[in-house]
């Protein structure tokens, strides 16, 4: 004990003002605490302390419900950071590896590697079990966090936090003027649970919004195509990581309660019979909604079969309009489509600093072409009784795109494409109280600041935008984990 008190005195003098005696006093090993220490700088630096690392450390009880919002109030990346580094020191022997993983899970492996390998270098006490980081190709980083981790790749966590998410992109491989969606390097998806929608949210906005208390909410379909036919296809190279794309979305889907159907690796005949089967299935009166994924290579209105046929996103869209589907008449229809929209690679162009139609009718006569016919269209409705309600073509869509017209979709050869992580990831964290097109925009920013990282080669810090069109008339609310 003595000994121990001496090696107390000791770091207390080598700390910095702000880590005081107190932290060293708790219930963390004493080696975790010195690697804390250690590289605090670097963490209150490089730390991203988002939602998603907040809550993986409230789910394993090193912070109660209290210490996280205190830490999200902060209104600094930096400040966060310094908050949740003066906390965890006090918060238990399980807080430093509880932590590695929460920043292994948040794809912050380079910090946990800088942790592990400082803690290392301390083997005085007892030993505890930690994360040790998965091996990695080979890259370097834009800024080295220390000489040990000189040679490993870098990863900042993709968050809404305005720090560009850097991807590896793997070895250079050949490409073809179709085929242009970009395989990048990283780790697993992140499988948070769907935050539940309250009570309270759901009846005060229930009523402005689609409905959307079936159980189940309605059908999903996914068509992932991710090997294709070197014979029919030998310009179309195997979609690696589109396997984990449509695992994400069975399982992101599910939670909020839709019945998901996966198909993999179909013709563009069989990707028509397909959907035109789904988008006929007598229990879509049931249900409120229905979601439709379609995820292969393409170009811009089209996407590839495994056989190199490309299947018309128009096509699609009709096979699920008013006319051709009645059962989802006024019901919000979801499409996503990860695919690339042409071959041309976002290089993206450096920010310049600056400062930060009248209402029309719903219906007009003249733009219906039907001046001058007013009176004889009213004799016509009475002598028929009262006209039916007439609905557009097409209405109650929303389709999120991954790219712009013209140009590239990113994947991750390990966890899939851009798009559909934040897809992912916003509708488990937001899907409780945001309707789907602030969804959208919000995958929209996430993407934003995303950026490719392979230095010496054409697709350094390449960047990508997703999009989307709406023919919503309400917003929609999916009321997760809901049931009025």
């Amino acid at each position: 004990m003595p000994g121990c008190c001496r090696v107390n005195q000791v770091l207390a003098k080598r700390c910095r003002s702000s880590w005081t005696s107190d932290m060293l006093e708790c219930g963390m090993l004493q080696r975790d605490r010195r690697a804390l220490q250690r590289r605090s700088a670097v963490l209150c630096k490089q730390l991203v302390v988002d939602e998603m690392l907040v809550q993986l450390l409230q789910a394993d009880d090193i912070l109660t419900e209290s210490m996280a919002e205190g830490i999200m109030a902060e209104k600094t990346s930096q400040k966060k950071s310094w908050r949740l580094l003066l906390l965890l020191p006090k918060r238990g022997p399980r807080a430093f590896s509880l932590f590695c993983a929460a920043l292994r899970e948040t794809e912050q492996q380079h910090l946990c590697e800088l942790l592990t390998q400082s803690q290392e270098k301390d083997g005085t006490d007892t030993h505890i079990e930690s994360i040790q980081p998965e091996e990695e190709p080979e890259g370097k980083t834009e800024q080295q966090v220390s000489q040990s981790t000189e040679k490993k790749r870098e990863r900042l966590s993709d968050s809404s936090i305005p720090h560009p998410t850097q991807e590896v992109i793997a070895a250079k491989r050949a490409r073809t003027h179709e085929s242009m969606e970009f395989s990048l390097d990283a780790d697993s998806p992140i499988n948070t649970p769907v935050l539940p929608c309250t009570p309270d949210f759901y009846h005060s906005h229930c009523q402005q919004s689609y409905r959307m208390s079936s159980s189940p909410r309605g059908f999903a379909l996914v068509i992932s195509n991710v090997t294709f036919d070197p014979c029919a296809a030998a310009e179309l190279d195997t979609r690696k990581g589109g396997e984990v794309d449509d695992e994400v979305l069975r399982k992101v889907l599910t939670e909020l309660d839709y019945m998901v159907t996966v198909h993999r690796d179909l013709t563009a005949q069989d990707m028509r019979s397909c959907i035109a089967n789904f988008c006929q299935r007598p229990d879509h009166r049931t249900v409120d909604s229905c979601v439709v994924c379609v995820l292969s290579h393409g170009v811009d209105g089209a996407v590839y079969g495994t056989d190199g046929q490309l299947l018309q996103l128009d096509w699609m869209f009709e096979a699920f309009d008013n006319s051709h589907c009645p059962l989802l008449q006024n019901k919000p229809k979801m499409f996503f489509v990860q695919a690339c929209r042409g071959d041309e690679m976002d290089c993206g162009v450096e920010q310049i600093d600056g400062p930060t139609r009248t209402y029309s009718p719903s219906c007009e006569q003249r733009d219906a072409g039907r001046e001058g016919q007013g009176d004889a269209a009213s004799r016509q409705r009475g002598d028929m009784g009262r006209p039916r309600i007439k609905l557009p073509q097409r209405s109650d869509m929303i389709c999120g795109f991954a790219s712009l017209k013209g140009t590239a979709a990113m994947r991750n050869t390990k966890r899939g494409s851009w798009f559909i992580q934040d897809i992912n990831t916003t509708l488990r964290l937001h899907a409780r109280d945001t309707h789907l097109a602030d969804i959208l925009v919000q995958v929209n920013g996430r993407i934003k600041e995303r950026e490719g990282y392979a230095p010496g080669t054409l697709h350094h810090r390449c960047k990508e935008m997703s999009e989307f069109t709406s023919s919503l008339c309400k917003d929609l609310y999916l009321f997760p984990k809901y049931q009025p």
